[in-house]
């Protein structure tokens, strides 16, 4: 068998070269994807911990779906993932304060339909 440069002996360590550069990027891919996983792995264990102490995420001030949570619960059981025990959004997310209706402006314009509210139908 005659390699690319001419020689067996050239092809064998054509393909040898090859082969460690192969392992080498396969190495430093897996290098990047463990660091990463690691700080997903930081990050969902801080979220946990704040859910924990009854504390929505970061700035959230809405609650996550029920519809949704449900989806991420299922997907992780059919992975064989952990499964957190988290409490209910109720529990987390604080009573919103109803804002009190502003008073509308009055102005000179306002003067035709001032008589309206105090109007009642006679029937």
């Amino acid at each position: 068998m005659v390699g690319s440069a001419g020689t067996p002996r050239d092809a064998a360590s054509e393909h040898a070269s090859r082969v460690r550069d192969a392992i080498t990027y396969t190495r430093r891919v897996f290098r990047e994807a463990s660091a990463a996983n690691e700080r997903l792995r930081a990050e969902n264990a801080d979220l946990v911990a704040e859910f924990r102490a009854r504390r929505l995420a970061g700035n959230a001030t809405d609650a996550t779906p029920t519809r949704v949570k449900d989806s991420a619960k299922s997907f992780r059981v059919a992975a064989g993932l952990p499964v957190h025990d988290l409490p209910d959004a109720a529990d987390l997310v604080p009573p919103k304060r109803r804002r009190r209706p502003e008073a509308a402006l009055k102005s000179e314009e306002d003067e035709d339909f001032s008589q309206a509210r105090i109007m009642v139908r006679g029937d």
